[in-house]
C-alpha cells in the first residue's frame, strides 16, 4: 500500500471506530446491539482494523494526573535542510516526545513534549540542542490544556 492510500472503511467500520473512541473498553456485545450486527461481525471487523493499523487500542492517561506538569510546543530550524529526516528519526526516540511533524513554513519540525516540570523541560530543549543539524529551536509553553483528544470521525462524513 502507498503511504498516502486511505483504507476503504465503510459506515460500519465508522460506526464501530466512533464507539471505541467514546469508550475503549465498550464491549462487542454493546457494539453490536447499538448497531444490529453480530457479536461476530464486529469481532472481525475490530481485528481487520487492529491488523492493517487503523486501529491501536492503548490506554490514554490524563498527563497532568500522573505528574506531566510541563507541556511546550517546540519549533525546530534545521540546517541544511537534508537533514529533515535523520533530524526527525532520533527525535522520534525521545520519551518526551508525545507529537512529531516535518511543516511548511518558518520552521521544519514540530513536537509537543511532556516533562515532569520545567528543569526536566530544560534538559530536553538542552539534549534536542546537541541533535546534529538542529538549528534553532523556539518554544511555547502550554500554560494549560483545554481539549486532548483524537479527531471526530464525524468529519469525514
Amino acid at each position: 500500500m502507498e503511504k498516502n492510500d486511505t483504507l476503504k472503511l465503510d459506515d460500519l467500520d465508522f460506526a464501530i471506530l466512533s464507539y471505541l473512541q467514546q469508550d475503549g473498553r465498550m464491549s462487542f456485545t454493546v457494539i453490536a446491539e447499538k448497531l444490529k450486527v453480530s457479536i461476530g461481525t464486529i469481532r472481525t471487523r475490530f481485528n481487520k482494523l487492529i491488523e492493517d493499523g487503523t486501529i491501536n487500542i492503548v490506554g490514554r492517561v490524563n498527563p497532568e494526573k500522573v505528574g506531566f506538569h510541563a507541556y511546550a510546543h517546540i519549533a525546530v530550524f534545521v540546517r541544511p535542510a537534508s537533514l529533515n529526516e535523520k533530524v526527525a528519526q532520533k527525535i522520534l526516540k525521545m520519551p518526551e516526545v508525545s507529537f512529531l511533524a516535518m511543516t511548511s513554513g518558518d520552521y521544519d519540525l514540530e513536537v509537543d513534549v511532556m516533562c515532569r516540570d520545567n528543569d526536566h523541560l530544560v534538559q530536553f530543549i538542552d539534549e534536542l540542542a546537541k541533535i546534529d543539524g538542529v538549528h534553532q529551536t523556539k518554544t511555547t509553553m502550554y500554560f494549560k490544556v483545554f481539549k486532548y483528544a483524537q479527531p471526530d470521525l464525524d468529519l469525514l462524513k
